[in-house]
């Protein structure tokens, strides 16, 4: 589609009138009020809502949108679309006008449609990628979004540390936006002229249906271990919950789905999917596939390895450093493939890819071991960093890391073994504490390094932990402070204090060579 051919697409797409009755059809739910009211946005924010915008009330654990409704009738929203029945109240002519109501089965889910419809569904007029799996989302997410950057194009993308609109960059508030976020990014993508979104999406968000309602040309699946069971209870749910993004549960299914064939749970969805009739690149190391890596080398400036895709071979190298990182560099050319871009722009791209943000990121010194900081939080991404970790240093690995308050507990013995299992020297210490008490957390995950027999300390301040294990460094050793990475702050109670893994480490580099 030529430059013209979308502007005027984007134009004639976004005079079309949206009306509560049209929101109304598409969510299923009982209207009362002015079915011809004109409805330009949809938020679950109060916050935004204001004339011609639709309010969507949800009620939530911790708190219930509906004590809302009489600022945004105030505010002169169009109307509210709620589980609930109207009252009479809400009703009453406001002082800006006639108040509607929608009444709806599930909020969320019609919050997703209402947002689609009101936005003319831009993901249609994008090539979507959206990326799921326990480990390797956020990095898969950069490399993918260096592609069509490397062909010259802007770019928007969600994740866990930023969003992002082709130059515009702003901190992300969580993993996957509210569908009416979503919807609305995306249109302003269309509207800058991005031909290219990239998102990850988490297993809760899918089931919170923020991702419904989103046509997505490519669906990467990275793996599934451990982690969320808090929320989900067990695998069986944390599997079900992230199969929404290929199965049509969210609207519709992508047109290629790129999985890791490395992974049980791949190949399982992969076998089913083909059965299905359905497109399938496969990616890999150890096993069979479409786009494989072979003779891998890895040191602290990167790695090499032998690349081979459906479109010709290379010998490629990254500065990314690690065997998860080919995975997530796999997943990366697979979908740049199946994105039709060329094979040498996609290999350009990913040559000089740095990666995510605290992700495997040195802290620079002029010291002779090695400072990383890593977002691993699970004991399968512990491992993972781990095991980058013995693959290239040649003198002892200094572990600090804690486990989340607040949130699955079951991971923190096998987290606590993870740091044993191929640390020489550990030390024990909060990420965020939350409501719980830090000793009980430290106490939980020691059950796991103790398993281990590894030499550990408990130091329950990050700060102080962080320090210790600096100070403790020798020639040719890697310190690797886990658990918070990009992150800049830290959750004690219900207050967060600024606190930056990689400000606090270069503190330590300071104190140390004095």
């Amino acid at each position: 589609m030529t430059f013209i051919q979308r502007l005027r697409r984007i134009l004639s797409v976004t005079n079309e009138r949206v009306t509560l009755k049209q929101i109304a059809a598409v969510t299923g739910g009982k209207l009362t009020g002015n079915e011809d009211a004109v409805v330009t946005d949809v938020t679950h924010d109060s916050r935004r809502a204001g004339p011609g915008s639709l309010f969507v009330a949800v009620r939530g654990g911790l708190f219930d949108a509906h004590k809302f409704v009489p600022q945004v009738i105030a505010e002169g929203a169009a109307g509210v679309i709620s589980e609930l029945e109207p009252s009479t109240e809400s009703l009453a002519r406001s002082e800006t006008g006639p108040f509607s109501w929608i009444q709806v089965e599930d909020v969320r889910r019609a919050m997703a449609l209402a947002a689609a419809a009101v936005h003319h569904h831009p993901s249609r007029e994008l090539q979507l990628v959206g990326i799921t799996g326990t480990n390797g989302k956020t990095t898969t997410a950069y490399l993918v979004a260096s592609i069509p950057e490397a062909a010259g194009e802007p770019v928007a993308m969600t994740g866990t540390v930023e969003y992002r609109l082709g130059p515009e960059r702003r901190k992300a508030e969580r993993t996957t936006p509210e569908a009416t976020d979503m919807q609305r990014m995306l249109r302003q993508a269309v509207e800058i002229g991005c031909r290219t979104a990239v998102m990850e999406c988490s297993s809760q968000a899918m089931d919170f249906h923020r991702c419904d309602e989103l046509e997505y040309a490519v669906a990467v699946f990275s793996n599934l271990t451990r982690d969320h069971l808090d929320y989900h209870k067990t695998m069986g749910n944390y599997w079900y919950a992230k199969q929404r993004l290929f199965d049509g549960r969210l609207g519709s299914r992508p047109r290629v789905s790129v999985i890791n064939v490395d992974d049980p749970y791949g190949v399982e969805l992969a076998e089913r999917l083909e059965k299905e009739g359905l497109r399938v690149a496969r990616y890999a190391v150890r096993s069979d596939a479409d786009v494989t890596a072979r003779d891998a080398e890895f040191s602290l400036e990167g790695m090499r390895f032998k690349l081979s895709t459906p479109a010709g071979g290379r010998e490629f190298h990254s500065p990314l450093v690690g065997p998860p990182h080919i995975y997530n560099t796999l997943a990366a050319v697979a979908s740049g493939l199946a994105l039709g871009y060329e094979l040498d722009v996609i290999t350009r791209a990913l040559e000089k890819c740095a990666g995510a943000p605290g992700r495997f990121e040195r802290v620079p010194h002029d010291g002779d071991f090695a400072v990383v900081v890593d977002y691993a939080h699970s004991d399968d991404a512990l491992l993972n960093v781990l095991r980058t970790a013995r693959e290239v240093t040649k003198g002892k690995i200094i572990t600090v890391f804690g486990c989340g308050g607040d949130r699955d507990g079951s991971k923190r013995a096998p987290m606590g073994e993870a740091a044993g299992t191929l640390s020489d020297v550990v030390i024990l210490t909060s990420d965020n504490p939350r409501t719980e008490d830090p000793e009980k957390i430290l106490a939980d995950a020691e059950v796991g390094i103790q398993k281990t027999g590894k030499p550990y300390r408990k130091i329950a301040d990050r700060r102080d932990a962080i320090h210790q294990a600096i100070s403790e460094a020798s020639s040719d050793d890697l310190v690797l402070i886990a658990g918070k990475g990009h992150e800049d702050y830290q959750i004690i109670g219900r207050e967060v204090f600024h606190f930056d893994d990689k400000e606090v480490a270069r503190e330590a580099l300071a104190t140390r060579s004095r």
